[in-house]
């Protein structure tokens, strides 16, 4: 087993190497898509990749996106000190893909948008658009910058990688690809970088269970340990990790930031079919469940190498994320090269968050904002201001990590942030989608409702100090080391039995992964008493294509039922069909040019494909005219 000492080692040359081929791919895929689509001038092409993206690329950006440097760095250090309940998220990941793919996506898919935010202005009004465009701008700059600043501060401390140069190099190398080559480049880079953090976390675990003398030992170690006792079925909602607080706030919490978010839905969108975008997401949900069982084996990995002498109590490190960095250095610190390959792992994971944020960014300012105010944009135009928005992003972003630096304590708010505010997102999404009868006084009032909620039990419990009854580490030993603290024996952290006393203890104790639960609740039965008190929308005024009850999930419901929950709403799918072909819903607000440059007479779009139907009650200005293959006003 592993005997740290205080200084295992720095980074080498090659390590440097490794990292530097990182950015060097990276940037080289942005100019390559520069370089190839030169011709194509269009905001359309630039933001959605012209709607013509496969599910292959498409699912292994989604992963690497949202498998964040947080993520490859946090989960083996949470295994580590918690124990392998992690494992149980990928029953949260598999019920939210499952409902994103059922029921977000083909609302969004079919709807024609570019923004998330778009359909809340057709089912809303541009009041509920414009206010959750601005939540989702603040919390995805501040979300960002932290993901920029926190793993790089963890390896900086560690390895002695310069903290300043890879913040300002993942800034600029995101920035500049982006700018370039436009959601393809994202989706490119994203699709390698992937494969990178898939590599960097393959090589700590091949060594890691070598050095450990194999995966029995692990086990074994791991289960004398505790950190096999995953399955926890106690339903207090001020248990940190349970087995329902994972999958139930889990679930949750992910849908929130990843079920309606603009990011994920965006690259959705820009495949060729629905049937493609479907199978990205399932394609990336296998993506999703090999990096939390890579994270949550090499916890176990490495609780197994400090089994005797764990260096973050004996006071080698300052935190808990720099465990799987101190680690890596301890295992592979022989092998020129290797150790740079888990950084890249790690920056991978940053990289692909960065940049999808940056594009997710400029496609909604320029959608929710610069298109309403300037109506008559040429397409040269709109594609140069969405690289200046790319641009502009990229900097602030870069400018966020830098006062992330500056924050201290504040850093562990603004990773909640993401939850606090994903949770009322997906409750006024469901709004619109799921209950037809709800109003736009509803969506208004039930989004400060759970907004509020959302950020009072968040926040209240970051300034009271509060924390769930299972956040104390599981046993750690340190009689095997030599102790920087003279003073200090073997010392083992064991779990309080403090539940608090008050409801407001008790509130603020609540496990963080039900801050998305709480808002989507509030948003929701708010929403739905304020549409009841002032009036629901009249039947006759929802677009069929914009609601999808949850009944559509059950193909042997009765005729009565499904009536009943469409709320009187026509919900008749009457397929039109064109030379053999089922077309899909037509696009909404689109320049009429940019449609007819991608039909290009009988080579009608590939947006317009697929299994989906035209709802004609769905399109209230333009419909698709069959014959001349052209748009024509509705009369």
């Amino acid at each position: 087993m592993g005997h740290p000492d205080s200084s295992v080692g720095t980074f080498q040359v090659w390590d440097y190497v490794v990292f530097a081929c990182l950015f060097v791919v990276s940037s080289g895929i942005g100019v390559f898509f520069a370089i190839k689509e030169r011709k194509k001038v269009s905001s359309n092409e630039f933001l959605v990749g012209g709607r013509q993206l496969t599910c292959g690329p498409v699912a292994l950006s989604l992963t690497a996106s949202f498998m964040s440097a947080v993520t490859v760095i946090g989960t083996p250090s949470d295994v580590y000190r918690f124990g392998a309940a992690f494992i149980i998220f990928g029953i949260a990941y598999t019920l939210m893909v499952f409902f994103t793919a059922e029921l977000f996506l083909p609302v969004f898919y079919r709807s024609g948008i570019t923004s998330t935010y778009e359909y809340l202005e057709l089912r809303f009004s541009k009041t509920v658009r414009f206010a959750a465009t601005l939540i989702y701008t603040v919390q995805t700059i501040l979300y960002t910058g932290v993901v920029v600043y926190a793993p790089a501060l963890a390896l900086n401390q560690v390895t002695g990688f310069n903290l300043w140069g890879s913040i300002f190099a993942t800034g600029i190398v995101c920035t500049f690809y982006c700018t370039l080559g436009g959601l393809k480049a994202v989706v490119w880079s994203d699709a390698f970088q992937m494969v990178v953090m898939v590599a960097g976390f393959l090589t700590v675990l091949v060594q890691g269970t070598y050095k450990c003398g194999g995966i029995g030992e692990v086990w074994k170690t791991a289960q004398a340990g505790q950190r096999l006792n995953v399955f926890d079925f106690d339903p207090s909602p001020l248990r940190r990790h349970t087995f329902w607080t994972v999958t139930v706030g889990g679930m949750f919490t992910w849908l929130g930031i990843y079920g309606v978010n603009q990011s994920t839905i965006q690259r959705c969108i820009s495949c060729k079919t629905e049937t493609h975008a479907r199978c990205a997401l399932y394609l990336n949900l296998l993506g999703l469940l090999l990096i939390v069982f890579c994270g949550v084996v090499s916890g176990l990995i490495m609780y197994t190498f400090y089994s005797r002498c764990d260096p973050w109590t004996a006071g080698y490190l300052s935190a808990p994320d720099q465990l799987m960095p101190y680690f890596v250095l301890d295992v592979l610190g022989n092998f020129p090269g290797l150790p740079g390959l888990y950084v890249s792992c790690a920056f991978s994971g940053t990289l692909s968050t960065v940049a999808a944020s940056i594009n997710a960014l400029a496609t909604v300012t320029y959608e929710d904002f610069v298109s309403q105010c300037f109506k008559n944009l040429s397409n040269k135009a709109a594609m140069w201001i969405s690289k200046a928005l790319c641009v502009m992003f990229g900097v602030i972003c870069t400018t966020m990590a830098v006062a992330a630096s500056k924050m201290g304590t504040v850093l562990q708010a603004a990773l909640s942030i993401h939850g606090m505010c994903g949770g009322p997102m997906l409750g006024l999404f469901s709004l619109g989608i799921f209950f037809p009868f709800a109003n736009t006084l509803g969506a208004i009032g039930g989004l400060i409702m759970g907004i509020s909620l959302s950020f009072w039990v968040g926040v209240g419990a970051f300034l009271h100090a509060a924390s769930p009854n299972n956040t104390h580490p599981l046993p750690l030993s340190t009689e095997s080391c030599n102790l920087l603290n003279t003073t200090a024996t073997a010392v083992t952290h064991t779990a309080s039995s403090d539940t608090g006393s008050g409801l407001a203890d008790s509130w603020y104790s609540m496990s963080y992964l039900y801050y998305s639960a709480v808002g989507f609740l509030a948003t929701v039965i708010g929403g739905l008493l304020i549409t009841l008190i002032t009036g629901p929308t009249k039947p006759q005024e929802v677009k069929p294509g914009l609601i999808r009850p949850v009944c559509n999930l059950f193909c042997f419901c009765s005729e009565k039922f499904r009536t009943m929950c469409w709320c009187g709403v026509n919900h008749a799918e009457d397929k039109v069909e064109l030379d053999g072909v089922d077309f899909g819903t037509v696009w909404e607000n689109r320049p009429d040019q940019d449609i007819k440059s991608e039909t290009n007479g009988s080579n009608l779009s590939n947006r317009m494909q697929d299994e989906a139907y035209i709802n004609a009650a769905f399109v209230p200005d333009r419909l698709f005219d069959p014959v001349g293959y052209s748009l024509s006003k509705r009369l």
